[in-house]
């Protein structure tokens, strides 16, 4: 078995085989080739922090096997300076059962989840988007930022984070790695209004713009929340948009955005146009308007670990990276 350090898997993994692995895994999902029970959520209540495990098997040739098990302490960065997202993740081979590879799962979801909010972005977004405002600094902001860029011509960002103490290293690190503008913003609602792509990657329960803001042909990805209780957004920004979602199934028990605007009474659930999977076959139209608001709310699922493990696999066999070790 491989063990493949998060380093490794930083050297082994870019952001463009990371799109194209969850574009072909939401596929496949929509074939029906994928097994994937809903995560299972096990609270840590004296520390706030929440452990999620992840299970999923993807048919098909190649397939994978895999289960990631990932801690979200969200105090962490503030309190100890460790990450808010820490896992391991378990790839198997799908023939055998036999343990292919254990790696680290904190730069797989960072890269997982931009992914599939570069997928959603490539077919939603207006062709000509070249403003982000992107909502967070930490390891899931970065994803999100470098996945967009990787399929919109985006020359500038607004950062809008909570204190700004990272503003400046976020700003220097991601406009040199990207050739990009990235211009910090405190000013939420000229940052808003000035988005043609808004990234919200934050663990916010609290929506971070009113949905008023909102100007026609916006593109919004949002990927911060993963329970009923948190929510980057407002019941009028899921009412003004076309709205997709990762999984129906997650979407209802675990994205609090349409939950929490079903409970308002600002939509019912068919409100929501489709799932990414029927986006990309063809099932379910995506923007139909140039000034449509269109919105894709992730929660995470375990196809895109999935499938991002067993392309960080192919790559360390080919190029001889990580440590074998015999159990």
């Amino acid at each position: 078995m491989l063990v493949l350090t998060r380093a490794d898997v930083e050297a082994l993994l870019t952001m463009q085989e990371t799109v194209e692995a969850v574009e072909d895994g939401f596929r496949r999902f929509a074939a029906g080739e994928v097994v994937m029970p809903q995560r299972l959520a096990t609270a840590v209540e004296p520390h706030d922090g929440i452990y999620l495990t992840m299970p999923c098997v993807v048919g098909g040739d190649p397939g994978a096997v895999a289960v990631k098990v990932v801690a979200v302490y969200g105090e962490n960065p503030a309190r100890f300076g460790l990450p808010a997202i820490q896992g391991l993740l378990l790839l198997y081979d799908p023939p055998t059962g036999r343990p292919l590879a254990l790696m680290d799962a904190e730069h797989v979801t960072a890269m997982r989840t931009g992914a599939v909010s570069g997928v959603a972005t490539k077919h939603l977004a207006r062709e000509d988007a070249a403003v982000v405002t992107l909502f967070g600094a930490g390891p899931q902001a970065r994803g999100q930022l470098e996945a967009v860029c990787a399929v919109r011509p985006i020359r500038r960002c607004l950062l809008v984070t909570r204190t700004g103490a990272h503003d400046a290293e976020f700003a220097r690190e991601m406009g040199a790695k990207l050739g990009i503008e990235i211009a910090p913003e405190r000013d939420v609602r000229a940052a808003v209004e000035a988005a043609d792509v808004i990234c919200t990657a934050t663990n916010s329960e609290q929506p971070l713009f009113a949905g008023t803001w909102l100007r026609p042909g916006v593109h919004i990805n949002s990927v911060g929340s993963f329970t009923a209780k948190m929510c980057e957004l407002d019941p009028e920004t899921v009412r003004r948009s076309r709205v997709f979602v990762d999984s129906h199934t997650a979407a209802q028990t675990e994205a609090g955005e349409i939950v929490q605007a079903i409970a308002a009474g600002a939509i019912a659930y068919s409100h929501v146009a489709g799932d990414l999977g029927s986006l990309l076959q063809g099932d379910v139209p995506g923007r139909t308007r140039a000034d449509e608001i269109t919105l894709f709310k992730s929660v995470g699922l375990g196809l895109q670990d999935a499938v991002t493990a067993a392309r960080v696999y192919a790559q360390a066999v080919a190029k001889g990276a990580g440590q074998s070790v015999a159990l």
